[in-house]
C-alpha cells in the first residue's frame, strides 16, 4: 500500500476528546511543515494527513499561521525545559556545558524534525514567529548566563554575551553535524563542540572585573 493510499485508508470521524484530538492535528502538522515549509504547506494536506475534515481542523486552529504558532510553542518550550534539565542536572560546570550540548544535539537528531521549525523557519519574517525564535535563545541563554556569572564572576552583560554564543554555538554546530556529520556519531559531536565551549568558559578566572579591551 502507498503512503496515499494509507493516508487515505485513514477512518475518518472518529470522535476524540479535544486534547486528544488537538494533538493528532498538531502532530499531522508538524509533519507536513517539516516536509514543504510553511509557505508550501496546506490546510488540505494537514485535514488529509490527520484523517479529517477541514471544518474539523479549523474547529481547533482559525487559520494555517494560528496552527504554525501552536507547534512552535510547543517545540521552544521543549528545548527550553531540555536546557533547564541539563542545567540542573548536576553542579559540576564541565558536566553542565556537556548535559546542555548533548541535549541541543538530542533535539536537532529527533525523529521528528521540530528543529526546523525552530532553528530553519521560512517564516522568520513573521514577528510572532521571530519572537518565538528568539524566545529561545533569550530564555536558554539567561540560564546559562547565571551558571557562567557565579562561576566566574563576570558582570551580567558579559556572561549573557558568552551565554549567547554558547546557545549559538549548541544550534549551528549541531545542525551542521545532521547535515554534514561525516561518519561522526552524536555522542561524540556533542562532546568535540561541549570540550571546545568548555576549554573557552574555564579560562575566564573568578572575577568582577572584564578587560576593557
Amino acid at each position: 500500500m502507498s503512503e496515499r493510499d494509507f493516508e487515505q485508508a485513514r477512518p475518518r470521524g472518529v470522535r476524540l476528546p479535544r486534547g486528544e484530538r488537538r494533538a493528532q492535528l498538531l502532530d499531522s502538522a508538524l509533519e507536513v511543515f517539516v516536509a514543504q515549509g510553511y509557505h508550501a504547506a496546506a490546510m488540505d494536506d494537514i485535514a488529509e494527513r490527520a484523517g479529517v475534515s477541514k471544518p474539523v481542523l479549523y474547529q481547533h486552529f482559525p487559520g494555517k499561521l494560528e496552527l504554525y504558532l501552536a507547534l512552535l510553542d510547543v517545540s521552544c518550550d521543549l528545548i527550553i525545559d531540555n536546557c533547564r534539565q541539563a542545567l540542573a542536572s548536576t553542579h559540576d560546570n564541565k558536566q553542565r556545558v556537556e548535559a546542555t550540548m548533548a541535549a541541543f544535539y538530542e533535539y536537532v537528531a529527533g525523529d521528528t524534525g521540530a528543529f526546523r521549525l525552530v532553528f530553519e523557519s521560512d517564516l522568520n519574517n513573521e514577528p510572532a514567529v521571530r519572537a518565538q525564535v528568539e524566545r529561545v535563545t533569550n530564555e536558554c541563554s539567561a540560564m546559562i548566563a547565571h551558571v557562567i556569572h557565579d562561576d566566574t564572576g563576570l558582570p551580567d552583560e558579559a556572561s549573557r554575551l558568552l551565554a549567547v554564543s554558547l546557545v549559538g554555538m549548541a544550534q549551528v554546530s549541531a545542525r551542521f553535524w545532521l547535515a554534514e556529520g561525516n561518519g561522526i556519531s552524536k555522542s561524540e559531536a556533542a562532546a568535540l563542540v561541549a570540550g571546545l565551549a568548555w576549554r573557552g568558559i574555564r579560562g575566564y578566572p573568578l572575577t568582577d572585573e572584564v578587560p576593557n579591551e
